[in-house]
């Protein structure tokens, strides 16, 4: 029987991690190929153009714009500043003196003799990529980024919020379904990668980022809480470019769902290492998925033993999470995987598995209501 394979999260116990790490538009690359990086070091950079400030310099003078050329005190391609004039006129028979003054600092791009209008040039916007993980620089792509690899535990999310953040993990709760309450977080938490159960509450959440916390992994989290915590509903077709102080990733879906076991587990092993997370979210084509990378640098890049099965079909004994209701969110594990349609309550005729949960209860499902755990 051909295999039926179902898109799904990773968690790994060690596997070969690359990140393409590109600027958004050309620039300087500051490392070469087979280089060692820090996740925090930053090897490219480059700047993006300004800000657009036109000025009717024709109007504050009182000219025609054909007049404007020769107003000007300074020429296309040069710096103005605020305190001084960039553009004079007398008038009057010459008895008064009208002056123009830049709203910024800028360059002068362009003097229009039609419109009379002057247009500057904000000052530009330096833009870094960090390599994001600790490894080497496999690939250099000219002036514009790098690829980097490391050995490390790899453990995907179902959505998040906030873009990269960096820090050791920290696990101040004892199972993986207890809730990361605000009496969890302390003052000595700040800068790190906090680790939660079944839930987080905005309030701890706050409490997270007024206090410096790097960021917060965690099962579940409602979406009420969300809407109260941004002060928007936010559409979750694309995230990570939110305006916060903090990175949230959430592994199982919303709602109070305890965290997989094998995530905790994974994670709770590991606490003190330096992580590298990412909540941005894309849902759409293109699935971008929130991720946490736990560097495993005393090993080779490149390794992956024990990096779990590596296969990528349906199977007895793999894991699998449901990612529809009735079952929404909770693990299990392949107990069969029959050959025959099965009739649904719907009428409809579908393939199915039956499921082994973790607390011994078992269901049959469609095949298309669950996704793989890859290295489950």
């Amino acid at each position: 029987m051909a295999q039926s394979y179902t898109p799904g999260l990773k968690v790994v116990e060690r596997t070969a991690v690359r990140k393409r790490r590109v600027l958004p538009i050309k620039g300087e690359v500051l490392v070469e190929s087979g280089a060692r990086t820090e996740a925090r070091q930053v090897i490219a950079r480059t700047e993006l153009p300004g800000d657009v400030y036109p000025v009717n310099v024709a109007n504050l003078l009182g000219v025609s714009p054909r007049e404007v050329a020769a107003a000007m005190l300074a020429k296309v391609g040069e710096k103005v500043r605020p305190d001084r004039p960039m553009a004079r006129a007398k008038s009057f028979f010459g008895l008064f003196r009208n002056e123009v003054k830049p709203p910024i600092e800028a360059v002068v791009e362009n003097i229009s003799s039609i419109t009379g209008q002057v247009i500057l040039r904000g000052k530009p916007l330096p833009v870094e990529v960090k390599a994001y993980l600790p490894g080497s620089v496999v690939r250099v792509f000219p002036s514009e980024g790098v690829e980097v690899e490391c050995n490390a535990a790899f453990i995907q999310g179902i959505f998040g919020i906030g873009g990269e953040a960096f820090g050791p993990l920290a696990v101040p709760v004892a199972s993986p379904g207890d809730i990361l309450e605000v009496d969890c977080i302390l003052e000595n938490h700040r800068n790190r990668i906090l680790v939660g159960g079944s839930l987080v509450t905005a309030e701890a959440l706050r409490k997270a980022e007024s206090l410096g916390v790097s960021g917060i992994v965690v099962g579940g989290f409602d979406d009420r809480d969300l809407r109260d915590y941004l002060g928007y509903d936010l559409g979750v077709a694309i995230t990570g470019g939110e305006s916060i102080g903090i990175s949230l990733i959430v592994t199982e879906g919303f709602g109070r769902i305890d965290m997989a076991t094998k995530t905790f587990e994974l994670l709770k092993k590991h606490e003190g290492r330096e992580v590298s997370i990412n909540g941005a979210t894309q849902i759409r084509a293109g699935v971008i998925r929130p991720e946490v990378v736990i560097p495993l640098c005393d090993e080779t890049a490149g390794s992956t033993e024990n990096a779990g099965d590596s296969g990528t079909g349906l199977a007895v004994g793999r894991q699998i999470r449901c990612i529809r209701r009735p079952y929404f969110g909770r693990i299990g594990r392949v107990a069969a995987l029959p050959s025959e349609l099965r009739e649904m309550d719907s009428g409809a005729r579908v393939r199915v598995l039956d499921v082994a949960f973790e607390n011994g209860e078992t269901a049959c499902l469609p095949r298309a209501n669950i996704e793989i755990i890859e290295g489950g």
